[in-house]
Protein backbone atom coordinates (compact mmCIF):
# COMPACT_ATOMS: atom_id res chain seq x y z
CA UNK A 1 0.00 0.00 0.00
CA UNK A 2 1.22 3.50 -0.86
CA UNK A 3 0.33 6.24 1.64
CA UNK A 4 -1.95 8.88 0.13
CA UNK A 5 -3.19 12.04 1.84
CA UNK A 6 -6.36 13.93 0.86
CA UNK A 7 -7.20 17.59 1.51
CA UNK A 8 -10.25 19.60 0.46
CA UNK A 9 -9.05 23.12 -0.35
CA UNK A 10 -11.23 25.95 0.90
CA UNK A 11 -9.75 28.59 -1.42
CA UNK A 12 -7.64 28.90 -4.54
CA UNK A 13 -4.79 30.28 -2.44
CA UNK A 14 -4.90 27.23 -0.18
CA UNK A 15 -4.92 24.88 -3.18
CA UNK A 16 -1.89 26.62 -4.68
CA UNK A 17 -0.09 26.52 -1.33
CA UNK A 18 -0.76 22.79 -1.00
CA UNK A 19 0.64 22.29 -4.50
CA UNK A 20 3.94 23.56 -3.14
CA UNK A 21 4.27 20.72 -0.66
CA UNK A 22 7.13 18.20 -1.09
CA UNK A 23 6.35 15.05 -3.06
CA UNK A 24 4.00 14.61 -6.01
CA UNK A 25 0.77 16.59 -5.44
CA UNK A 26 -2.22 16.34 -7.77
CA UNK A 27 -5.40 18.40 -7.99
CA UNK A 28 -8.62 16.40 -7.92
CA UNK A 29 -11.66 17.55 -9.89
CA UNK A 30 -13.89 14.87 -11.36
CA UNK A 31 -11.05 12.35 -11.22
CA UNK A 32 -12.20 10.60 -14.40
CA UNK A 33 -8.63 10.31 -15.69
CA UNK A 34 -6.57 10.69 -12.52
CA UNK A 35 -8.28 7.89 -10.61
CA UNK A 36 -7.66 5.50 -13.53
CA UNK A 37 -3.98 6.43 -13.50
CA UNK A 38 -3.82 5.89 -9.73
CA UNK A 39 -5.31 2.42 -10.09
CA UNK A 40 -2.83 1.52 -12.83
CA UNK A 41 0.15 2.78 -10.87
CA UNK A 42 0.98 5.35 -13.54
CA UNK A 43 0.41 8.20 -11.08
CA UNK A 44 1.50 7.90 -7.45
CA UNK A 45 0.99 11.23 -5.69
CA UNK A 46 1.44 11.62 -1.96
CA UNK A 47 -1.35 14.22 -1.74
CA UNK A 48 -4.65 14.79 -3.54
CA UNK A 49 -6.10 18.29 -3.28
CA UNK A 50 -9.87 18.44 -3.90
CA UNK A 51 -10.66 21.69 -5.78
CA UNK A 52 -14.35 21.12 -6.45
CA UNK A 53 -15.63 23.51 -3.75
CA UNK A 54 -13.89 26.74 -4.74
CA UNK A 55 -16.69 28.52 -6.59
CA UNK A 56 -15.11 27.92 -10.00
CA UNK A 57 -18.23 26.26 -11.39
CA UNK A 58 -19.85 29.21 -13.18
CA UNK A 59 -20.08 30.21 -16.85
CA UNK A 60 -20.09 34.00 -17.23
CA UNK A 61 -20.42 36.40 -20.12
CA UNK A 62 -17.39 38.60 -20.72
CA UNK A 63 -17.64 42.30 -21.49
CA UNK A 64 -16.70 41.78 -25.15
CA UNK A 65 -19.28 39.07 -25.78
CA UNK A 66 -17.19 35.99 -25.08
CA UNK A 67 -17.49 33.46 -22.26
CA UNK A 68 -15.48 32.75 -19.10
CA UNK A 69 -15.76 29.10 -18.04
CA UNK A 70 -14.78 28.16 -14.52
CA UNK A 71 -12.27 25.34 -14.08
CA UNK A 72 -14.72 23.08 -12.25
CA UNK A 73 -17.67 23.53 -14.61
CA UNK A 74 -18.84 20.01 -15.47
CA UNK A 75 -18.59 18.93 -19.10
CA UNK A 76 -22.31 18.13 -19.27
CA UNK A 77 -23.26 21.57 -17.91
CA UNK A 78 -20.94 23.29 -20.38
CA UNK A 79 -22.34 21.35 -23.34
CA UNK A 80 -25.93 22.15 -22.30
CA UNK A 81 -25.41 25.88 -21.73
CA UNK A 82 -27.57 27.80 -24.27
CA UNK A 83 -24.82 30.38 -24.87
CA UNK A 84 -22.34 27.66 -25.78
CA UNK A 85 -24.82 25.88 -28.03
CA UNK A 86 -25.72 29.12 -29.82
CA UNK A 87 -22.35 30.90 -30.06
CA UNK A 88 -19.95 27.94 -30.20
CA UNK A 89 -21.72 24.75 -31.32
CA UNK A 90 -18.30 23.26 -32.13
CA UNK A 91 -17.57 23.15 -28.39
CA UNK A 92 -20.94 21.68 -27.41
CA UNK A 93 -20.60 18.95 -30.04
CA UNK A 94 -17.03 18.15 -29.03
CA UNK A 95 -18.09 17.73 -25.42
CA UNK A 96 -21.08 15.56 -26.30
CA UNK A 97 -18.91 13.29 -28.45
CA UNK A 98 -16.64 12.51 -25.48
CA UNK A 99 -16.85 9.56 -23.09
CA UNK A 100 -20.32 8.76 -21.67
CA UNK A 101 -23.05 10.83 -20.05
CA UNK A 102 -22.02 9.54 -16.63
CA UNK A 103 -18.42 10.67 -17.12
CA UNK A 104 -19.46 14.04 -18.58
CA UNK A 105 -21.55 14.63 -15.47
CA UNK A 106 -18.45 14.61 -13.26
CA UNK A 107 -15.56 15.58 -15.56
CA UNK A 108 -14.41 19.19 -15.18
CA UNK A 109 -13.12 21.80 -17.62
CA UNK A 110 -9.69 22.08 -16.02
CA UNK A 111 -9.29 18.35 -15.60
CA UNK A 112 -10.31 17.73 -19.20
CA UNK A 113 -7.45 19.93 -20.41
CA UNK A 114 -4.98 18.06 -18.21
CA UNK A 115 -5.97 14.51 -19.13
CA UNK A 116 -3.08 12.35 -20.23
CA UNK A 117 -2.53 10.19 -23.28
CA UNK A 118 -4.18 6.79 -23.61
CA UNK A 119 -1.15 5.28 -25.38
CA UNK A 120 -1.13 1.65 -24.28
CA UNK A 121 2.55 1.80 -23.33
CA UNK A 122 2.02 4.87 -21.14
CA UNK A 123 -0.97 3.26 -19.43
CA UNK A 124 0.95 0.04 -18.68
CA UNK A 125 3.42 0.67 -15.86
CA UNK A 126 5.28 -2.55 -16.70
CA UNK A 127 6.31 -1.20 -20.13
CA UNK A 128 9.04 1.35 -20.95
CA UNK A 129 7.72 4.82 -21.79
CA UNK A 130 9.55 8.13 -22.07
CA UNK A 131 6.50 9.98 -20.76
CA UNK A 132 6.53 8.00 -17.52
CA UNK A 133 10.25 7.31 -17.18
CA UNK A 134 12.36 9.68 -19.30
CA UNK A 135 15.06 7.84 -21.19
CA UNK A 136 13.38 4.42 -21.03
CA UNK A 137 12.36 4.46 -24.69
CA UNK A 138 9.24 4.62 -26.86
CA UNK A 139 8.15 1.12 -27.89
CA UNK A 140 5.11 2.57 -29.67
CA UNK A 141 7.26 3.74 -32.58
CA UNK A 142 7.86 0.14 -33.65
CA UNK A 143 4.85 -1.31 -31.82
CA UNK A 144 1.13 -0.69 -31.40
CA UNK A 145 0.67 2.77 -32.91
CA UNK A 146 -2.68 2.71 -34.71
CA UNK A 147 -4.22 5.39 -32.46
CA UNK A 148 -1.06 7.50 -32.10
CA UNK A 149 0.47 10.62 -33.61
CA UNK A 150 1.40 11.47 -37.19
CA UNK A 151 2.19 15.20 -36.78
CA UNK A 152 4.77 16.88 -34.56
CA UNK A 153 6.15 13.57 -33.31
CA UNK A 154 9.72 12.99 -32.19
CA UNK A 155 12.11 10.08 -31.76
CA UNK A 156 11.15 10.18 -28.07
CA UNK A 157 7.35 9.95 -28.31
CA UNK A 158 4.43 9.60 -30.73
CA UNK A 159 1.64 9.86 -28.14
CA UNK A 160 -1.50 11.93 -28.78
CA UNK A 161 -3.60 14.21 -26.62
CA UNK A 162 -6.81 12.16 -26.35
CA UNK A 163 -9.39 14.86 -25.62
CA UNK A 164 -12.16 16.43 -27.69
CA UNK A 165 -12.87 19.64 -25.77
CA UNK A 166 -9.32 20.94 -26.17
CA UNK A 167 -9.52 20.56 -29.95
CA UNK A 168 -12.58 22.81 -30.10
CA UNK A 169 -11.03 25.33 -27.69
CA UNK A 170 -7.89 25.45 -29.83
CA UNK A 171 -9.92 26.28 -32.92
CA UNK A 172 -11.73 29.00 -30.94
CA UNK A 173 -8.50 30.71 -29.80
CA UNK A 174 -9.43 30.13 -26.15
CA UNK A 175 -7.19 31.36 -23.34
CA UNK A 176 -6.43 29.39 -20.18
CA UNK A 177 -6.35 31.32 -16.88
CA UNK A 178 -4.21 29.90 -14.07
CA UNK A 179 -2.70 30.84 -10.73
CA UNK A 180 0.68 30.06 -9.17
CA UNK A 181 2.34 31.22 -5.96
CA UNK A 182 3.55 34.21 -8.01
CA UNK A 183 0.04 35.28 -9.00
CA UNK A 184 -2.40 34.98 -11.89
CA UNK A 185 -1.44 34.52 -15.55
CA UNK A 186 -2.82 33.33 -18.88
CA UNK A 187 -1.72 31.18 -21.80
CA UNK A 188 -3.37 30.67 -25.18
CA UNK A 189 -4.68 27.24 -26.10
CA UNK A 190 -2.37 27.19 -29.13
CA UNK A 191 0.59 27.18 -26.70
CA UNK A 192 -0.95 25.35 -23.74
CA UNK A 193 -0.13 21.77 -24.77
CA UNK A 194 3.37 20.81 -25.89
CA UNK A 195 4.86 18.77 -28.67
CA UNK A 196 6.99 15.93 -27.25
CA UNK A 197 10.41 17.08 -28.43
CA UNK A 198 13.12 15.58 -26.25
CA UNK A 199 11.00 15.77 -23.06
CA UNK A 200 7.65 14.07 -23.61
CA UNK A 201 7.07 13.77 -19.84
CA UNK A 202 5.70 17.34 -19.93
CA UNK A 203 2.21 17.62 -21.41
CA UNK A 204 1.68 21.37 -21.04
CA UNK A 205 3.51 24.66 -20.66
CA UNK A 206 1.94 25.31 -17.26
CA UNK A 207 4.63 26.25 -14.72
CA UNK A 208 5.18 23.99 -11.70
CA UNK A 209 2.54 24.41 -9.00
CA UNK A 210 0.00 26.02 -11.34
CA UNK A 211 -3.75 25.62 -10.93
CA UNK A 212 -6.17 26.31 -13.79
CA UNK A 213 -8.96 28.65 -12.68
CA UNK A 214 -10.86 29.07 -15.93
CA UNK A 215 -10.94 29.16 -19.72
CA UNK A 216 -11.93 32.27 -21.66
CA UNK A 217 -13.40 32.01 -25.15
CA UNK A 218 -13.23 35.24 -27.15
CA UNK A 219 -16.18 36.32 -29.28
CA UNK A 220 -16.23 34.94 -32.82
CA UNK A 221 -18.71 36.46 -35.25
CA UNK A 222 -18.95 33.25 -37.29
CA UNK A 223 -18.78 30.97 -34.25
CA UNK A 224 -22.37 29.77 -34.85
CA UNK A 225 -21.19 28.34 -38.19
CA UNK A 226 -19.00 25.74 -36.53
CA UNK A 227 -19.03 22.03 -35.83
CA UNK A 228 -17.01 19.06 -34.62
CA UNK A 229 -16.58 15.71 -36.35
CA UNK A 230 -15.00 12.66 -34.77
CA UNK A 231 -13.94 9.42 -36.44
CA UNK A 232 -13.75 6.48 -34.03
CA UNK A 233 -14.09 2.72 -33.89
CA UNK A 234 -17.59 2.85 -32.38
CA UNK A 235 -20.27 5.50 -32.12
CA UNK A 236 -19.94 6.21 -28.39
CA UNK A 237 -17.53 5.98 -25.48
CA UNK A 238 -14.47 5.78 -27.73
CA UNK A 239 -11.45 8.01 -28.25
CA UNK A 240 -10.98 9.56 -31.66
CA UNK A 241 -8.82 8.12 -34.39
CA UNK A 242 -9.00 11.65 -35.77
CA UNK A 243 -11.28 14.61 -35.22
CA UNK A 244 -11.86 18.06 -36.70
CA UNK A 245 -13.07 21.28 -35.08
CA UNK A 246 -13.98 23.92 -37.63
CA UNK A 247 -15.65 27.30 -37.98
CA UNK A 248 -15.95 28.97 -41.37
CA UNK A 249 -17.22 32.24 -42.79
CA UNK A 250 -18.27 32.11 -46.44
CA UNK A 251 -19.28 35.16 -48.46
CA UNK A 252 -20.63 34.44 -51.89
CA UNK A 253 -18.54 31.57 -53.18
CA UNK A 254 -15.40 32.51 -51.22
CA UNK A 255 -13.99 31.61 -47.81
CA UNK A 256 -13.51 34.87 -45.97
CA UNK A 257 -12.25 33.39 -42.69
CA UNK A 258 -11.78 30.00 -41.06
CA UNK A 259 -10.68 28.33 -37.83
CA UNK A 260 -9.49 24.73 -37.99
CA UNK A 261 -8.00 22.31 -35.47
CA UNK A 262 -7.34 18.57 -35.73
CA UNK A 263 -7.46 16.10 -32.85
CA UNK A 264 -5.79 12.76 -32.10
CA UNK A 265 -2.96 13.30 -34.55
CA UNK A 266 -0.36 14.92 -32.28
CA UNK A 267 0.85 15.37 -28.72
CA UNK A 268 -1.37 18.46 -28.63
CA UNK A 269 -4.51 19.57 -30.47
CA UNK A 270 -3.16 20.53 -33.87
CA UNK A 271 -4.05 24.01 -35.10
CA UNK A 272 -4.12 23.72 -38.88
CA UNK A 273 -2.43 27.03 -39.70
CA UNK A 274 -1.23 25.92 -43.14
CA UNK A 275 -4.73 24.93 -44.21
CA UNK A 276 -6.26 28.10 -42.74
CA UNK A 277 -3.87 30.32 -44.68
CA UNK A 278 -4.61 28.54 -47.95
CA UNK A 279 -8.36 28.68 -47.40
CA UNK A 280 -8.74 32.41 -46.70
CA UNK A 281 -9.81 33.95 -50.00
CA UNK A 282 -10.11 30.56 -51.70
CA UNK A 283 -13.26 29.24 -53.42
CA UNK A 284 -15.59 27.42 -51.03
CA UNK A 285 -15.36 24.16 -52.96
CA UNK A 286 -14.49 20.57 -52.24
CA UNK A 287 -11.30 20.92 -54.30
CA UNK A 288 -10.12 23.89 -52.23
CA UNK A 289 -10.94 22.18 -48.95
CA UNK A 290 -9.20 18.97 -50.00
CA UNK A 291 -6.10 20.81 -51.22
CA UNK A 292 -5.82 22.71 -47.94
CA UNK A 293 -6.17 19.52 -45.92
CA UNK A 294 -3.56 17.75 -48.04
CA UNK A 295 -1.16 20.65 -47.57
CA UNK A 296 -1.62 20.48 -43.79
CA UNK A 297 -0.99 16.75 -43.72
CA UNK A 298 2.07 16.94 -45.99
CA UNK A 299 4.23 17.19 -42.85
CA UNK A 300 2.90 13.91 -41.44
CA UNK A 301 5.37 11.18 -40.44
CA UNK A 302 3.10 8.18 -39.84
CA UNK A 303 3.98 4.63 -38.89
CA UNK A 304 2.79 1.70 -40.95
CA UNK A 305 -0.08 1.17 -38.48
CA UNK A 306 -1.43 4.73 -38.53
CA UNK A 307 -0.69 5.78 -42.10
CA UNK A 308 -4.43 5.68 -42.75
CA UNK A 309 -4.84 8.79 -40.59
CA UNK A 310 -3.44 11.03 -43.32
CA UNK A 311 -6.27 10.18 -45.70
CA UNK A 312 -8.79 10.05 -42.86
CA UNK A 313 -7.98 13.61 -41.76
CA UNK A 314 -8.10 14.85 -45.35
CA UNK A 315 -11.58 13.39 -45.78
CA UNK A 316 -12.77 14.69 -42.40
CA UNK A 317 -11.59 18.23 -43.06
CA UNK A 318 -13.05 18.27 -46.56
CA UNK A 319 -16.42 16.92 -45.46
CA UNK A 320 -16.67 19.14 -42.41
CA UNK A 321 -15.92 22.33 -44.32
CA UNK A 322 -18.35 21.35 -47.08
CA UNK A 323 -21.06 20.87 -44.47
CA UNK A 324 -20.40 24.30 -42.94
CA UNK A 325 -20.19 25.98 -46.34
CA UNK A 326 -23.64 24.67 -47.23
CA UNK A 327 -22.58 21.87 -49.50
CA UNK A 328 -19.98 23.66 -51.61
CA UNK A 329 -19.36 22.48 -55.16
Amino acid sequence: MRPLDYRRASSVDEAVALMGRPGPVRLLGGGTNLVDLLKLGVESPTLLVDVTHLGLDEIDDTADGGLMIGATVRNSDLAADPRVRERYPVLARALLSAASAQIRNVATTGGNLLQRTRCVYFMDATKPCNKRVPGSGCPAIEGASRELGVLGTSTECIATHPGDMAVALTALDAVVHYVTADGAATIGMDRFHRLPGDDPSRDTELPPGAMITGVEIPPLAFGPTSTYRKARDRRSFAFALASVAAAVQVEGDEVRDVRLAIGSVAHRPWRARVAEELLRGAPATADSFRAAAEAEMAAATPTEENRFKVDLVTRLVTGTLLELAGGGR
